[in-house]
């Protein structure tokens, strides 16, 4: 019975940082236009994700991924074409954090989750970039220069705020156990 429970509490953790990971992502970012297309999107809609798979674990994260990025696009589309490559990118915005928390990082500390988000960026970060390259028909090296220039700014934010994030939901779990 405590395993069906822990499952509808991660069910309903996945779809609220869904819903939130939707909101900042479609409604709280903006675009920067490259070669003439939106290519880069400034938006902290990937801390949902990655707090997420950091949290619940690799499948969960994915789930929030997937959905996040289908359920967005269907809400708002962002004037483009549905591309099932940006969907796996966001799969993989919430596996890798849970795989690495769950395996190689036991202990949330400042320098594991900045080193989660980072590897984690530095996957998904080229992969979006031959996505983009390869609807555009630009050079792959045209999108990505700016993207990584993009990440290097916001990926010190993710930090904090995951920090901070998985931090305070670790001390409501916890009180709620007790």
């Amino acid at each position: 019975m405590q395993n069906k429970i822990n499952n509808i509490s991660k069910i309903a953790y996945t779809g609220l940082f869904t819903a939130t990971s939707i909101i900042l992502t479609r409604f709280f970012s903006f675009s920067i236009a490259i070669a003439g297309f939106n290519a880069l999107r400034l938006s902290f809609g990937e801390i949902p994700i990655m707090i997420n798979g950091l949290m619940l674990g690799p499948v969960f994260g994915a789930a929030c991924g997937a959905l996040a990025d289908i359920i967005g696009y269907a809400i708002n589309p962002l004037g483009g074409a549905y591309f099932p490559g940006f969907t796996l990118g966001a799969m993989l915005t919430g596996l890798i954090p849970g795989v690495l928390s769950r395996y190689c990082f036991k202990e949330m500390k400042w320098p594991s989750v900045a080193l989660i988000i980072v590897l984690t960026e530095l996957i998904t970060v080229p992969l979006n970039t031959l996505w983009f390259s390869m609807l555009y028909g630009k050079a792959y090296i045209t999108f990505l220069v700016p993207r990584v220039l993009g990440k290097g700014i916001l990926i010190p934010v993710y930090v904090i705020i995951a920090k901070m994030t998985v931090r305070q939901i670790h001390r409501i779990l916890s009180s709620a156990k007790h």
